[in-house]
């Protein structure tokens, strides 16, 4: 089973300052993870800047996929998540670090022999995920929750793994915040380490 394409309208102003459509149609930026087949980045948008600029710029989505928002920025996907496999879950954690490098940020990754996903990884991020279709299991250090269509995860740079036990594919869109770790949780990180 497919997913339905995402529609995306950019609007903008016109010389005038009239609000017009800047563009519509697909997305231009839908990237496959080569190294984790079946997960699909669909890029939205993405600003570089608090507070964003607001003008007719160029695409933002356009170049290399970037799994974190530009510093002071935000960055809006849906991805598409597909099954947990067998082979999935036998790969190690270096073989899956490769995904994470195809996304512009392998230093994510903290897999490890014995995590609890082959997958975790964790960003310096608040990134807000809700499930769109589908459903599967936001897996953490400690615990897991059951997410399906409305659920809506804010995520606060915590090491995490979506598993997908349903046997479908699973689509979510995540808005990312670029953030900074407090000192307190910085220092526990560290430690961890």
């Amino acid at each position: 089973m497919s997913l339905p394409a995402i529609h995306r309208v950019v609007t903008g102003h016109d010389a005038d300052g009239a609000a017009v459509v800047s563009s519509q149609g697909p997305l231009p930026t839908v990237v496959e993870v080569k190294a984790i087949p079946g997960t699909i980045f669909h890029e939205v948008w993405s600003t570089s800047a608090t507070p964003a600029p607001v003008d007719n710029g160029a695409d933002p989505t356009l170049g290399p996929l970037k799994l974190p928002p530009p510093e002071h920025g935000t960055r809006i996907r849906f991805v598409d998540i597909p099954p947990d496999t067998a082979e999935l879950h036998a790969r190690g954690a270096d073989s899956l670090r490769a995904g994470f490098s195809e996304i512009g940020d392998a230093g994510a990754s903290t897999a490890h022999a014995g995590a609890p996903h082959p997958l975790m990884h964790r960003t310096e991020t608040v990134d807000y995920g809700v499930v769109i279709e589908g459903e599967l299991t936001l897996v953490l250090d400690r615990g897991e929750v059951q997410c399906k269509p409305g659920t809506v995860v804010v995520q606060r740079g915590t090491n995490h793994a979506w598993a997908n036990r349903s046997g479908k594919p699973c689509r979510m869109l995540f808005v990312l915040v670029d953030g900074r770790n407090d000192p307190a949780i910085a220092a526990a990180l560290a430690r961890r380490s």
